[in-house]
C-alpha cells in the first residue's frame, strides 16, 4: 500500500514546518529585574508587568510567560528564544528589529504591534485578538497564525515563506511589495486586501477567490459586462 500523503503535501503546498516548544526546569520569578541588554534563561514569569521599561537588546531563553504587561516596553532588537507566551498584554507592543524563534503566543491582547524588520521562525500564535498587527518588512519563515482576529495586517515589503494563517478574521490585508512563497490563507475571512500585484505565492480556497475577483479584475483592467 502507498503511503498516505498528507492533504498540504499532495495538493502541492508546503505547510509550516513547526517544532513545538517545550520547557522543563523553569525557575519561577516573581518579581524579575528586566533591564536593558539584559539575558534571562530558564525562567517562569506569572503576572508580572514590564511595562514602559526599556529592555533594548535584551534575551529571552527558554523562558515561559503568563498574563504578562509590556504595554509601551521598548523591545527594540530583543530576542525570543524557545518561549511561551500566553495572555501577553500590551495596548502597545514596540518589538521593531526583534528576533522570534521557537515560539509559541497564546490568546495574546494586543492593540498596535509594532513589529516590523522583525525576524521569525517557527513561530505560533494561536488565538487573541490584535488591532494592528506591522510586520512591514519582516523576514517570516515557518509561521502559523490560527484563530485570531486581527483588525489591520501590514506585510509590506516582508519575505514570507510557509506561513499559514487558518480560521483568521482580518479586517484589512495589505501585501504590498511583499515576496510570498506557500503563503496559505485557506479559511481566513478577508474583509479588504491591498498589493494585489504581490500575491504570486498566496494559496486561497475557491470562497476567497469568488470574492477577490472583482478586485483581481479591476487590478489588470478587465471590464466584466
Amino acid at each position: 500500500m502507498a503511503p498516505r500523503v498528507p492533504r498540504a503535501a499532495a495538493s502541492g503546498v508546503t505547510a509550516p514546518r513547526l517544532t513545538p516548544v517545550r520547557l522543563e526546569n523553569l525557575t519561577d520569578v516573581a518579581e524579575p529585574d528586566f533591564q536593558r541588554g539584559g539575558r534571562y534563561d530558564g525562567a517562569r514569569y506569572s503576572r508580572v508587568a514590564a511595562d514602559g521599561l526599556d529592555l533594548g537588546g535584551a534575551d529571552f531563553i527558554d523562558c515561559e510567560f503568563r498574563g504578562a504587561a509590556f504595554n509601551e516596553a521598548q523591545l527594540r532588537g530583543s530576542t525570543f528564544r524557545d518561549c511561551i507566551l500566553v495572555e501577553l498584554y500590551a495596548p502597545v507592543f514596540l518589538a521593531a528589529r526583534s528576533t522570534w524563534r521557537e515560539v509559541e503566543i497564546r490568546n495574546a491582547r494586543l492593540g498596535s504591534a509594532e513589529l516590523h524588520e522583525s525576524g521569525w521562525q517557527s513561530v505560533r500564535i494561536d488565538g487573541g485578538k490584535l488591532d494592528f498587527l506591522n510586520l512591514r518588512g519582516a523576514k517570516l519563515t515557518d509561521v502559523l497564525i490560527s484563530d485570531c482576529i486581527i483588525n489591520e495586517l501590514d506585510l509590506g515589503s516582508a519575505i514570507g515563506t510557509r506561513v499559514a494563517l487558518k480560521n483568521c478574521t482580518i479586517g484589512s490585508l495589505d501585501f504590498t511589495g511583499a515576496k510570498l512563497q506557500d503563503f496559505d490563507i485557506r479559511g481566513t475571512e478577508l474583509r479588504g486586501i491591498s498589493g494585489l500585484g504581490s500575491l504570486g505565492g498566496v494559496i486561497i480556497d475557491d470562497v476567497q477567490l469568488a470574492l477577490l475577483a472583482p478586485l483581481l479584475a479591476a487590478h489588470v483592467g478587465l471590464k466584466v459586462l
